[in-house]
């Protein structure tokens, strides 16, 4: 697809969001500044009488339907923030998670055959119909010959082709984000649309996701605070996926959470400590938990579903977000502030306590209310404000974490809008900092990495003399390399006896 075309697709989808009357909605006047206020007149006249039907979340949610699988994910993302849009505007959005228009079932059954390459009768005794549909593919309810029910996902046709063309649309726009808008520029608006669209590509993959949930539901196997569908690995191809049916109530239907014994506090604080478990104890995460993907039973069991992304945290990444959220709960906001100096979210010439003081801005307008008494659109502007004037830069390798950290904050406030996503973080955090943090813990990696350093040196003095920068042409520079090795070991052994003692 070319930079014309995609500029023309471009413009399509702002004239689609214009007709609807869902690109400055009438309904919100009286919140834009008198410059925008303008405009928005003059966008309204491009809307007819039917485009302008129904609330602004239900316009949003059929124009973001006509313009294709990222502009759904979008959607999906918005609906999970009732705190922040609303709740009629959330609720609004929410079909776009699983109740999408389906593809027809022959055409389902010709994406199976030619995945699995048998027919669909070889390896189920029965196929029905669609149960969801969403922007990349749609579940179907079978049974396997041995009787046991199983969810089959398959990718709609033509939809690699759709993600392509919708790829090249965010990249053209991400460039003109950044070229004509100085505020964005540190939102880094290129290397998050190179983010969302790596992510996107990975789930055109059903062999990929398999794998993920396979790997998921060990890990989650560990904490018990989420399950995951066992794989059918005879059933998975390229374009279809087999897992085993899901037990429970989609929670993506508002009926669900009147389940006779639910309780609801105990969901919502299972939801985020599954995620943080995954995240910080095992660096792995389920990076798309809205409500279409998630299933519930009685009193607190969540099953999830749809691992076509996964989140990944390094070492260091795991530290910082396990620091942060304990120098929080702790409220010392000191610390927070020196984290993030220390992992370089914060530029270096950036004052440290001025810093922190804004940090407890934040964090004491939130400790010791209910949640429902805390207005988190106003938490977010005031953040959002707080990064702008510390310079604070997007950090690509960590949109995934942010994206799921409010997505889970979102759903557990819709399930209980009493969450203390605080006091739920708690005992997760407080386990990792007991673990990581103790003498054992640090004395096995300060060992780890003395052999390290020790592996470096020796490597560098077996390396022949052609195949370095004369760095080691001669007896007297390996005997100096030997006596650094000597001293450097020495002075391990030296610090790691004092350190256990």
């Amino acid at each position: 697809m070319g930079r014309i075309a995609a500029f023309g697709r471009l413009i399509g989808a702002g004239w689609r969001l214009a007709r609807n009357d869902a690109l400055l909605p009438r309904e919100l006047e009286e919140l834009y500044p008198p410059s925008i206020l303008a405009l928005s007149g003059t966008v309204r006249l491009l809307a007819g009488a039917e485009a302008r039907r129904g609330r602004p979340g239900e316009r949003l949610a059929r124009s973001l339907e006509g313009l294709g699988p990222v502009a759904i994910k979008l959607g999906q993302l918005l609906s999970t923030r009732a705190d922040i849009f609303g709740v009629e505007f959330a609720e609004d959005l929410a079909r776009l998670k699983d109740k999408l228009d389906p593809f027809p079932m022959e055409a389902a059954r010709r994406e199976i055959e030619a995945a699995l390459g048998q027919p669909v009768e070889a390896l189920f005794d029965d196929f029905g119909p669609p149960v969801a549909a969403a922007s990349l593919a749609q579940a179907h309810r079978a049974r396997l010959k041995d009787g046991r029910a199983v969810a089959v996902k398959v990718l709609r046709p033509g939809i690699t082709r759709r993600v392509g063309e919708d790829a090249e649309v965010l990249r053209l726009a991400a460039r003109l984000v950044e070229k004509v808008s100085a505020p964005a520029r540190r939102l880094e608006p290129i290397a998050l649309a190179e983010t969302v669209i790596k992510a996107t590509e990975l789930e055109l993959d059903l062999r990929l996701e398999a794998a993920g949930c396979d790997e998921m539901g060990e890990v989650m196997a560990r904490d018990g605070y989420m399950t995951a569908p066992r794989v059918i690995w005879e059933g998975v191809g390229k374009r279809v996926l087999t897992l085993e049916w899901a037990q429970g109530a989609p929670l993506s239907d508002p009926a669900t959470l009147e389940l006779p014994g639910l309780d609801r506090r105990l969901l919502a604080e299972n939801l985020t400590r599954a995620f943080l478990s995954q995240a910080l104890d095992h660096g792995v995460f389920h990076a798309d938990p809205h409500e279409g993907n998630l299933f519930v039973q009685a009193p607190g069991r969540i099953t999830a579903v749809d691992f076509g992304i996964l989140g990944r945290l390094g070492a260091p990444e795991r530290r910082y977000l396990a620091e942060i959220l304990w120098g929080f709960l702790q409220r010392d906001y000191d610390r927070v502030a020196r984290v993030h100096f220390d992992a370089g979210y914060v530029p270096r010439h950036q004052n440290v306590a001025a810093f922190a003081q804004a940090l407890r801005a934040v964090g004491e307008s939130v400790f010791g209310r209910p949640a429902s008494q805390v207005p988190m659109s106003r938490v977010l502007i005031q953040l959002f404000e707080i990064t702008a004037l510390f310079e604070m830069r997007l950090r690509p390798e960590l949109v995934l974490l942010q994206k799921t950290m409010m997505t889970v904050e979102g759903v557990a406030r819709r399930i209980d809008p009493e969450h203390d996503i605080w006091a739920a973080a708690d005992p997760v955090v407080r386990r990792w900092m007991t673990r990581e943090l103790s003498p054992a813990t640090q004395a096995k990696r300060f060992a780890d990495e003395g052999l390290a350093a020790l592996r470096n040196l020796a490597r560098l003095i077996e390396t022949p003399p052609s195949t370095t920068v004369a760095v080691v042409e001669d007896r007297q520079h390996h005997a100096g390399l030997w006596f650094a090795l000597g001293a450097a070991a020495a002075g391990f052994a030296f610090a790691l006896a004092a350190f256990l003692r």
